[in-house]
């Protein structure tokens, strides 16, 4: 067991620091007790928890059955270029060199 709290130590070199009010590490403190775990691993599990939710929430598309049709329907059968974006990828050739 020794060997592992070694190891952790070594892959938490880096730190955050930040100061709460009473009420909020009273109540921090509790739920960490409730759970039978120190509070800095009670909070780093409640803090890696919150931020893989919110990265996914950010990086997550969720379409409509509607949108989702069309988004297929546009993969397999493309519609042709209009003009505009013709003149779009000449004008990025002639500016992009090769």
């Amino acid at each position: 067991m020794a060997t592992t709290a070694k190891r952790d130590r070594r892959f938490r070199e880096e730190r955050l620091g930040f100061r709460v009010d009473e009420p909020t590490k009273a109540l921090i403190e509790r739920a960490a007790q409730l759970e039978r775990r120190k509070l800095t691993d009670f909070c780093m599990t409640a803090l890696t928890d919150a931020a893989r939710r919110t990265i996914a929430a950010h990086e997550t598309l969720v379409l409509s059955e509607r949108d989702r049709a069309v988004f297929f329907d546009v993969l397999v059968a493309p519609p042709a270029p209009s003009e505009r974006l013709q003149r779009a990828f000449a004008d990025h050739k002639r500016r992009v060199a090769r």
